[in-house]
């Protein structure tokens, strides 16, 4: 059993940035890939970015690319992200997820999964 926990949301200003943190306890946090997903208000949850085991390939969701960053650190067993750039359209709670598979972008793929932290972006 993985456990989750995020961190690191808040109240940002539009063009500013928030790194989030999802700290892993309770197994080998190597062995798996870590999703980060949102969930507005009134929508359904959605993919964010991914990365693997070893960090070595990430995956990210079209609006993201260039302003979002995923990263890990094993020691730490910790996986980031990176927000640069937040528009008000970002805001969301925010959640990460293991799976023992490879980078999945489907909320049904993942095992595990945090209690969320807010992120709101003000115009």
């Amino acid at each position: 059993q993985v456990q989750l926990v995020e961190s690191g949301g808040g109240l940002v200003q539009a063009g500013g940035s928030l790194r989030l943190s999802c700290a892993a306890s309770g197994g080998t946090f190597s062995n798996y890939a870590v999703g980060w997903f949102r969930q507005a208000p009134g929508k359904e949850r959605e993919f964010v970015a991914a990365i693997s085991w070893t960090g070595a390939v990430t995956h990210y969701e079209n609006s993201m690319k260039g302003r979002f960053t995923i990263s890990r650190d094993n020691a730490k067993n910790t996986v980031y992200l990176q927000m640069n750039s937040l528009k008000p359209e970002d805001t969301a709670v925010y959640y990460c997820a293991a799976t023992k598979t490879f980078i999945e972008i489907e909320v049904s793929k993942y095992d595990y999964w945090g209690q969320g932290t807010q992120v709101t972006v003000s115009s």
